[in-house]
Order: structure tokens, then sequence, then C-alpha cells
């Protein structure tokens, strides 16, 4: 199975950076593939919740909805993540926000299967592709959310 990861440097503490990737239903405000999130359970203290994802795979002009079930570690400020239904064979991973000097390292690791029927095993090249480049977007993305917020406060 493909394994994504990725490793970016934000210029903020790591409680900002957690509170904002927390914070998921938010997500479509500033990432333009991602159509919907919304929270369908949680636990009474939010440490376990089931989460539905709507994206986009502009490339393909395919919608792609999975739900997934996060575990999040407040002390250890990290996410584990699996998908229990949708339209990946398979798709999981971990988020980690670790202290970096004065800043976050938020290092992502997303294991995936994805076959699309229409396009064939040729284009699974471009499918790790576009997973990356979706990782990638998702970290920049909530890199901008939390410096912008950090540089107007």
């Amino acid at each position: 199975m493909p394994t994504i990861q990725n490793t970016v440097v934000i210029d903020a503490p790591p409680e900002a950076v957690y509170a904002i990737a927390r914070d998921v239903e938010r997500f479509p405000e500033f990432m333009p593939d991602v159509q919907r999130i919304t929270i369908v359970e949680a636990s009474e203290d939010g440490a376990r919740q089931v989460v539905e994802w709507v994206g986009l795979i502009p490339m393909f002009k395919l919608t792609v909805r999975w739900t997934e079930e996060d575990h999040w570690d407040d002390e250890e400020r990290t996410c584990r993540f699996r998908q229990v239904k949708g339209d990946f064979t398979e798709y999981g991973g971990l988020w980690r926000f670790d202290a970096e000097g004065a800043g976050t390292r938020f290092a992502s690791e997303v294991s995936y299967e994805l076959d699309i029927p229409t396009v064939g095993p040729l284009i699974k090249g471009v499918v790790r592709k576009i997973m990356s480049d979706n990782v990638d977007r998702l970290q920049a993305a909530i890199k901008r959310r939390v410096e912008g917020e950090a540089g107007g406060a």
C-alpha cells in the first residue's frame, strides 16, 4: 500500500497548530479541494471522532467520499486516523505536532489504496502524485491559517 510522508515547519507554537488541525470542520474554509467535513460522532471528551469527508480530485473530475475514525491525543499532540467506510480501498495515518525551536514540526503519514476503475492500473503513479500533492496542500493550508492568525494577533 502506498504511503506518503511529509513534514512542514510552522512558525507558531504546537498548541496553536494542533488547535487549528483539530478544528476539521473548518478545513473547507481554507482548503479548496475539500467540499465538506462533518463530525458525525464524538466521544464526550472529543478524543475520538467519526468524521465524514467529501473531497475533489479535479484532474479526474471525481468526488471522493469517506468516513474516518480519528483518535486525538492532546498530551502527545497526535491524531491517528483510519477510514471506516468510503471510496478508498484502505486509508489511514498519523499526524504529529512536535515543538521545533519556537515553531512546530507537523509530520504527516498517510497510507492509502484508491482504485479508480475507469482509470486503470497505469495511472497509479498519477494517483500517488495527487495524494502527495493533497498532503502538501493540507499542510500548507494549515501553515497559512496558523501563521496568518498568529500574525494578526
